[in-house]
This record gives structure tokens, C-alpha cells and sequence, in this order.
């Protein structure tokens, strides 16, 4: 997608970043996969085995060429969630594929980024409890279903009512909004359910899907929360997990404005924010 180029290209012509602040992910390992994934489904979808139907039902056709960018967004996710244990906060420019099952791909979303990594850290004992902070337009309902049955890992989507999925998964909280929802409210919802989430669950990490497909502008969201909002947005998530010392990992999610200077500028504001705020 053109916002993953013209991000990075933004945070470094601005000086918010440099060179230095950015890593290249590597591939995601087998075992990482298989970890949150069934085996039979990772071999049909590696072997550009899916049927038509599967394909559609995933959004792409499929190629080697996206599998590989599959398994290297995979990659920078669990790769950001360790720098974030180290410094604090790091983001991963792509991910936030929370549409994907264990079993099959749906929503643009083949393999998930966000089960994959925390599995990973709990997996390896860097963490005991993940909480997934899922503020993209759309239910996690991949997430959601792939950790119904887990204790260890918390599950909080915030998204359109009405919107995709039409079917919604349970997650460990779900908070469904209304087709227009301007920002004021949606902000209090966000400052209503948040920090009491963390005073109660007691996370030491946090993953968050930072999707900006909340915007008024936004093709998909039906919302209607300013870039401004969307930055206050941001701004309670990160402050809470700065303030409570809790790692935070970003992944990027969705952003479908007609016009990419407002997708580009609502998720420069997320590394703009973390960068005042871990300073």
C-alpha cells in the first residue's frame, strides 16, 4: 500500500525520525506460524494452494510475492515487540492483520500479525499477560476467536456496530458504536473503558491496533472522528502505557481516506505522540 512508502518517507523529512530509528524486519519463522495457525491451512496458503472462493474471501489473489510480504510483516511485529521491551514503545509500520483465523484469511488479512506476537512473547516468558488495545473501524474478530479460550492474553475491540464483520466474534470486551459517532464521544468511550481495563487486567504488555479508519474521511469507518480526535485517540492509549510502564507495540491497521495525505498524517501523529511522550 502507498501509506507504508510514504510514512517512513514523512517522519524523516519532518525530523520527527532518522535513519536510525527504523529497523528491516525479518521473515517470521515456521514455528512462530504454526504456533497461532493449523498447519493444513499454512500449507494450502504457502502453496498458493487456496481455491477461489478462499482467495476472494481473503481479498487477494494470491502470489509468492504476498505471501513473502506476509511473513515479513509477521516479522516486524514480533521484532518491534522486543525493542519495545527494551525502550518502551516501537511500532511496527504495517500489521494489525487481526482479521485472520487460525484456519483461513479473510479482510485483506491472511496471517495474524497481532496473535503471532503475542504469542511469541509469552511463548519465549518475556510477558505473562497481553493486552490488545484494537481501535481499528473493524471488530479483531480473528484475534478475538483465536485467544476466546485464553487467559493470557486479553482482548478489547473498539468498532463500528454495524460495520465489517458482519459477524462479530466475542472478545474479552467488546464495545460496538453507531454509524456517525463523532469524536467527543468516541473519546469518552475510549477514556471510560481504558484505564480501567489496565487497573483490572494488569497487562505487562500491550498491543496496539492503531487503525485510523475511525477518520470522518474514511471510505469503510462511518464514523465521524477528526484527525485531531484520532490524535487525542492516540494519545490516552500511549500516555496510559507510558504512565503504567507497560511496553507498548503499535501496528498500523487500516486507513481508507480518498485522499492519503489524511491516512499519512493521522499515522504520523501516533509516532509523533510516542516520540514526545518516551522523550
Amino acid at each position: 500500500m502507498e501509506k507504508y512508502d510514504l510514512l517512513p518517507r514523512q517522519l524523516l523529512y519532518e525530523g520527527t525520525l532518522s535513519d536510525e530509528n527504523f529497523f528491516e524486519p525479518e521473515k517470521i519463522c515456521l514455528t512462530d506460524i504454526l504456533a497461532i495457525h493449523n498447519q493444513d491451512y499454512w500449507e494450502k496458503l504457502s502453496g498458493l494452494h487456496l481455491n477461489r472462493q478462499e482467495q476472494l474471501r481473503s481479498g487477494f489473489p494470491h502470489s509468492e510475492q504476498l505471501i513473502e510480504r506476509e511473513l515479513v510483516i509477521l516479522g516486524g511485529s514480533v521484532q518491534a515487540a522486543k525493542y519495545a521491551l527494551e525502550f518502551g514503545v516501537a511500532f511496527n509500520i504495517a500489521g494489525g492483520t487481526h482479521h485472520a483465523y487460525a484456519d483461513r484469511a479473510e479482510g485483506f488479512c491472511l496471517l495474524n500479525d497481532i496473535a503471532v506476537t503475542a504469542s511469541h512473547l509469552l511463548r519465549n516468558n518475556l510477558v505473562t499477560k497481553v493486552l490488545v488495545v484494537d481501535l481499528d473501524v473493524h471488530q479483531g474478530n480473528g484475534t478475538a476467536k483465536i485467544f476466546e479460550n485464553d487467559s493470557s492474553v486479553f482482548t478489547f475491540s473498539m468498532h463500528g456496530e454495524h460495520n465489517y464483520p458482519l459477524r462479530k466474534e466475542k472478545s474479552d470486551l467488546d464495545v460496538g458504536l453507531p454509524d456517525g459517532i463523532l469524536g467527543e464521544d468516541y473519546l469518552k468511550l475510549v477514556n471510560r473503558h481504558l484505564p480501567e481495563l489496565i487497573s483490572r487486567v494488569q497487562p505487562d504488555f500491550i498491543i496496539y491496533q492503531s487503525g485510523v479508519d475511525i477518520l470522518e474521511t474514511d471510505k469503510l469507518g462511518r464514523l465521524g472522528v477528526s484527525i485531531a480526535d484520532c490524535k487525542r485517540r492516540d494519545e490516552l492509549v500511549l500516555t496510559l502505557a507510558h504512565e503504567n510502564n507497560i511496553p507498548i507495540m503499535a501496528c498500523m491497521g487500516g486507513g481508507y481516506s480518498k485522499e492519503i495525505k489524511y491516512i499519512v498524517e493521522a499515522h504520523a501523529n501516533t509516532y509523533r505522540l510516542a516520540k514526545e511522550i518516551w522523550e
